[in-house]
């Protein structure tokens, strides 16, 4: 089965050709990141009109490097949501339009199950059941992935996602955007030694709040500032990325060691972070678990991901007649 896939959700334009969920043929992705740098964030309406502008050209360069016709396309996915209202109407108004033009079933598709399914790509063995943690700029979810389509939402931030506390942080110390990858690199020439707090680590649930210890960090850097005090960068990012990352470990494997469960997922931007990495596969080698992460080109935000969610809940007849665009939506 060939899937054609659209993705718009925030600031990348993508358009994929699967087969059969995990063989991509072709993952073309036309980022807006320069055009929003100076910004420092993503405007949505500046993205919208990026995603207009681009979506026509990304469409056909990825049926030109699938090297199929359109009439040999069996399924066509967009993302519905979570993401930018104006940014997904673009990619799920083509993705509903080729399909209804060629007769073919269209599928809308959760932007936050297409990042577990981005895992279905890089390791073609695996399967349900595990644990998946999904970690981005938006999201930071703790799940028990029980079949393709078939989620138990254990903990969720009550607050600021992961990846947006280390873009703010990134931002409070006048840092690029998108300030993650900034902050991994520095953070690798830093000491830790601050002490930010691990908020909720000891909490008996598996939610996370990243929002106290962005503002401890921002509460930091301003004393400093008041006092005429010396800021060392790096050691500021290496002791917020190691706070971030002992929450995370605690609660994931918590979970995993609860449920019996030796496979854990890693998903979204922030996976992709060198520090959450090491740090998973170190504790699995303790705690003989098995660690996935994709590919550093399938972490962010891509078509292919959203084609490999499409096929599974195509095939198990989860297909929602009512595919609206829903900037909300969530996994619970």
């Amino acid at each position: 089965m060939k899937v054609l896939a659209i993705e718009s959700s925030c600031d990348e334009t993508s358009v994929a050709v699967l087969e059969d969920g995990r063989e991509v043929l072709s993952n073309v992705i036309a980022t807006q990141i320069n055009t929003h740098k100076k910004f420092g964030g993503v405007v949505p309406e500046v993205a919208s009109r990026q995603h207009v502008e681009a979506i026509n050209v990304v469409l056909k360069e990825a049926i030109d490097e699938a090297g199929v016709d359109l009439s040999e396309i069996d399924l066509v996915a967009a993302t519905k949501g979570p993401g930018l209202i104006g940014a997904l109407l673009v990619g799920l108004s083509a993705g509903k339009t080729i399909a209804m033009s060629m007769n073919k079933p269209f599928v809308g598709v959760n932007h936050i199950v297409g990042h577990v399914c981005a895992n279905y790509i890089s390791f073609k063995d695996l399967e349900p059941p595990f644990i998946g943690l999904i970690i981005s700029g938006g999201h930071t979810y703790l799940i028990e992935v029980n079949d393709y389509v078939d989620f138990t939402l254990h903990g969720r931030t009550q607050d600021d996602a992961v990846g947006e506390a280390f873009d703010k942080v990134a931002r409070s110390l006048g840092l690029e955007y998108p300030g993650g990858p900034i902050i991994d690199r520095l953070a690798k020439e830093g000491k830790d030694t601050i002490e930010f707090p691990r908020v909720m680590i000891k909490e008996n649930n598996y939610d996370f709040s990243f929002s106290g210890l962005k503002t401890a960090v921002l509460n930091y850097l301003n004393s400093k500032r008041q006092k005429g005090e010396e800021i060392v960068k790096e050691d500021v990012c290496k002791s917020f990325e190691e706070a971030v990352v002992d929450v995370l470990i605690e609660k994931t494997f918590r979970l995993a060691n609860e449920k019996n469960i030796d496979k854990i997922v890693l998903s979204g931007g922030v996976s992709a972070n060198s520090r959450i990495r090491e740090a998973f596969n170190e504790r699995a080698k303790d705690e003989d678990k098995k660690i996935f992460y994709p590919e550093l080109k399938l972490c962010t935000d891509n078509a292919a991901m959203i084609g490999s969610a499409g096929y599974y809940l195509y095939k198990a007849g989860k297909v929602d007649k009512e595919n609206f665009a829903n900037p909300n939506l969530g996994l619970d």
